[in-house]
């Protein structure tokens, strides 16, 4: 009985030890999130050469084709979104965290879309809820919700897209119910929260509120990332005012004094979208702040021509405190139908020179030919 007994004993322990070293196997290829309910969740660790440094890719605008109006027809190819980004996927996914602007909102049910007198100009965002995986297929880890189009298909289509980017695992912020995010992936723990000067969003001249926010972040997380949408839209308003910005009677915000705030209470990096053009980049504090990163995946309803078409993707390389070391901008550009590549002719490389020569001549970054954005010596 004793043998027996030993030998049950022995069994359980091999079976114990098995169950423990697969379990950490396991541990190793996910990581824990916590989206805005705290609950917890499990994020797939992308591949990535470990080092001392987070390396972290932000891009402007994304709006991968709407299904509203119903005719004429604003979906890509086949109701496929895949190829859009393909192009460029390699970039976005060369990261340990990927955002991007997600401008409107994700519903299979357009006939919820605002009524307008002519649906062939009213802008209305709906993207099928199945586009959110192209998203994820690409990289994408969090993404603003704080934008104008968030509320093309009212309640509804906040709803929804709060429903959708939470049944894919994809973490977001930017309105009073879901004001931050957090969440850690290669054992760095992420704070998130995103501002706009629309309805029903967390308010970029709030700079109360967004302290506090922040502040918040920063006691709980590693590294704070902050985005904000505002400013005037259009060509014309490249160009930093350093001063409130209007547009159609609103008041779309201070951006700059906003970025500085934000750092002032903890952000490590700030990214700006809302004009749909490219601005200005800027070191302050050794945290870096891009004050917009223009169009980046804006299929069919949206103006791409010129400077509205080519735009950068940044790949930024922080230390563990969030301090900027370097940054890398890989240019790229839109076709109206076939989506975003790569752009062979550099030309956001340039425009990028000419902007931070012009708003921040005193600046502490330069950008070399190739794209590399560095501290001035």
């Amino acid at each position: 009985m004793k043998k027996i007994a030993l030998t049950i004993l022995s069994i359980a322990i091999l079976i114990g030890i098995s169950f423990f070293i697969i379990s950490s196997k396991k541990n190793k290829n996910e990581a824990v999130a916590y989206n805005n309910d705290q609950t917890e969740k499990v994020i797939p660790i992308k591949t990535v050469e470990k080092s001392d440094t987070i390396t972290i890719v932000a891009v402007g605008d994304v709006m991968l084709g709407t299904n509203y109006p119903t005719s004429p027809n604003y979906l890509p190819p086949n109701n496929d979104c895949s190829s859009l980004m393909a192009p460029v996927i390699s970039y976005l996914r060369d990261a340990d965290l990927t955002f991007g602007n997600s401008e409107g909102a994700f519903s299979d049910k357009p006939e919820y879309a605002k009524s307008c007198n002519d649906p062939e100009w009213c802008y209305r965002f709906s993207m099928p809820t199945k586009y959110v995986n192209c998203l994820v297929d690409a990289g994408f880890d969090v993404v603003s919700i704080a934008n104008n189009h968030l509320y093309d298909l009212g309640t509804y289509g906040k709803d929804m897209t709060i429903k959708t980017l939470q049944d894919a695992e994809l973490n977001f912020a930017g309105t009073p119910d879901f004001p931050l995010d957090t969440f850690t992936i290669n054992g760095v723990k992420y704070g998130f929260c995103a501002f706009a000067p629309s309805e029903d969003t967390c308010q970029i001249t709030d700079y109360q509120t967004m302290h506090e926010t922040v502040k918040k972040l920063d006691e709980m997380c590693q590294i704070v990332i902050v985005s904000f949408h505002g400013v005037a839209k259009g060509n014309k308003y490249e160009h930093l005012t350093f001063d409130y910005e209007y547009f159609l009677g609103q008041n779309r915000g201070n951006v700059h004094r906003f970025a500085h705030i934000a750092v002032d209470a903890g952000a490590d990096i700030v990214i700006g979208h809302g004009p749909h053009v490219t601005r200005a980049i800027e070191l302050y504090n050794d945290r870096f702040i891009a004050y917009s990163l223009g169009n980046f995946c804006t299929y069919r309803r949206f103006n791409i021509q010129g400077v509205n078409g080519i735009a950068p993707i940044i790949k930024l390389w922080i230390d563990k405190d969030g301090k900027f070391i370097k940054a890398k901008i890989t240019p790229v550009y839109q076709d109206k139908m076939t989506g975003t590549k790569y752009d062979e002719q550099g030309r956001i490389i340039k425009r990028m020179q000419e902007l931070i020569a012009e708003d921040f001549p005193n600046g502490t970054l330069k950008i070399t030919d190739e794209g590399l954005i560095l501290k001035k010596e």
